[in-house]
């Protein structure tokens, strides 16, 4: 049993140095969306968007807020306008050397630095005001980005042109008026070509 179990750890080790990367498929009433998850970057923030998926957190919610040439906005919304239970705030993983271009993928969170859940966002453009600012204390200020967009870019653009003013959401003006929801999130492993 000891045996199987160092080889299983050891077997870990060597996909991890060999390139393996997580991957994750947003798949929407749209289209599907793929994202390269970036957790040597933003590790405690891709952990946590993991969880989230693996628990189907995302399974059924829906893009809440959408403002054209900024972002696209999802996480724990349901169609009707109900919020999914949360687990605690991660702390804030700015200032990681990514930035909020367009196609990157950040943590929404509210006016304290730690408090992130399970909104995230996509960039339409390029929102590098989002980023934690050079003379800031570190992981003070700013927006996480911890994947970017791979394949789907089309369809997180045919997302951002749906007609707004929903009224559901957080954002009732930016809400899309035709719901578009996220069927589910799937992660899964690949390696890169070298």
């Amino acid at each position: 049993m000891k045996r199987l179990f160092l080889a299983a750890i050891g077997g870990f080790l060597l996909a991890a140095q060999a390139g393996f990367a997580q991957t994750a498929q947003i798949v929407t009433s749209l289209g599907t969306i793929t994202l390269a998850l970036d957790s040597a970057h933003a590790p405690a923030t891709v952990a946590n968007f993991i969880r989230y998926a693996k628990e189907g957190h995302f399974d059924g919610t829906m893009v809440y807020r959408v403002v054209p040439g900024f972002v696209i906005q999802a996480g724990s919304i349901d169609p009707t306008g109900k919020d999914r239970p949360l687990h605690q705030p991660i702390p804030l993983e700015s200032g990681n050397g990514l930035s909020n271009l367009r196609g990157a993928v950040a943590m929404a969170r509210g006016d304290e630095a730690a408090s992130a859940t399970a909104e995230f966002f996509i960039d339409l453009d390029d929102n590098s005001r989002l980023d934690a600012q050079p003379n800031d204390p570190p992981h003070s200020t700013g927006y996480a980005v911890f994947a970017h967009v791979t394949a789907g870019m089309e369809v997180v653009d045919k997302i951002a042109s749906v007609p707004r003013n929903g009224g559901v959401g957080p954002f009732p003006d930016a809400d899309p008026r035709a719901a578009v929801v996220i069927e589910k999130v799937i992660i899964t492993d690949a390696v890169p070509a070298n």
